[in-house]
């Protein structure tokens, strides 16, 4: 079993419904993108920089886009002092397909270059 099932085997029932079908669709819609279990949750990667991932928080599972605050979409809320933007689901019957493989979509065209950023944070710290 790989991190992801491990991840997603962890949650409680409806959560786990939640973020299989994430993983499904996300998977199906960024067939190039690496995937693994990063700082504890599940993360996709287009050239070593992060475009979605989803975790489970107090008020439900999370879906995340780390640019999602350019994708000019209504139904993400920005979060985070950087691009980041996400939405929040408490049942699988929440997610909307079409809307989410259009994020999915913006995601691979609008890459913030966060491996970037935080090679010259690390590099501002020396």
């Amino acid at each position: 079993m790989d991190a992801i099932n491990e991840y997603n085997n962890s949650l409680d029932a409806a959560s786990k419904k939640i973020a299989n079908q994430l993983r499904t669709l996300i998977d199906a819609n960024l067939k190039t993108a690496e995937s693994k279990v990063w700082h504890g949750a599940p993360v996709w990667f287009i050239s070593e920089n992060a475009v979605v991932g989803y975790s489970k928080k107090k008020a439900g599972v999370s879906l995340l886009f780390w640019n999602g605050s350019n994708f000019g979409e209504d139904g993400l809320k920005n979060v985070g002092s950087f691009y980041a933007a996400e939405k929040i689901y408490t049942s699988a019957d929440e997610l909307v397909e079409k809307e989410i493989k259009r994020w999915l979509k913006l995601s691979k065209e609008l890459i913030w270059n966060s491996a970037a950023h935080m090679r010259k944070a690390r590099a501002a710290k020396k």
